[in-house]
């Protein structure tokens, strides 16, 4: 009987103990998730020429000079800034940019965008930026896109080792060649 009872209180204290061990806290859904880019643009291709990590922001009734002011760094997306691989020597624009990994910082103009590749690796928002880190700096074009885009978006399009990186969001594109 004993051994019956002491069984019991083992299992017992097993079973809470299991309970209490996969009852964790996940934390909710982010609500401007990361998302990835890359050239070309087939997932399978394993030989990627450009890809770019970057969070989601939506419009939400807001407007994109409230999210991403004119004349003003911005971290190209939410929560991190994102970061672009490069992963072979390319022309960013009408720069050369050796192979490696970026941080990718914009500032909006009404005209064009300026798009900077920086040396700072792992930055929260662009509170932080340091124009100093800067590697190159080019011009985006701006365009308008007919249906409003609701939440931030980067594609890249092209063909064989020239691609044209687009970011839109709202009623706004900029485009920037990537050549490899």
């Amino acid at each position: 009987m004993k051994n019956a009872i002491l069984s019991i209180a083992i299992f017992t204290i097993a079973l809470i103990s299991t309970t209490n061990a996969n009852a964790q806290e996940w934390a909710p859904m982010d609500k401007s998730p990361m998302d990835a880019a890359s050239y070309p643009v087939n997932w399978r291709n394993a030989d990627k020429l450009v890809k770019v990590v970057y969070s989601r922001p939506q419009l939400k009734g807001r407007t994109l000079d409230k999210l991403a002011p004119n004349d003003k760094v911005w971290r190209t997306g939410a929560n991190e800034a994102a970061e672009i691989t490069f992963y072979k020597d390319v022309t960013f624009g009408d720069k050369a940019v050796k192979a490696g990994t970026y941080t990718l910082f914009t500032i909006p103009t009404d005209a064009d965008w300026t798009f900077i590749l920086s040396n700072q690796k792992n930055v929260w928002g662009s509170y932080f930026y340091d124009k100093e880190e800067d590697v190159v700096r080019v011009s985006g074009k701006v365009s308008k896109s007919k249906d409003s885009i609701e939440a931030f978006s980067i594609i890249f399009d092209g063909e064989e080792e020239d691609a044209t990186m687009h970011l839109g969001w709202g009623n706004t594109i900029v485009s920037v060649p990537v050549k490899g």
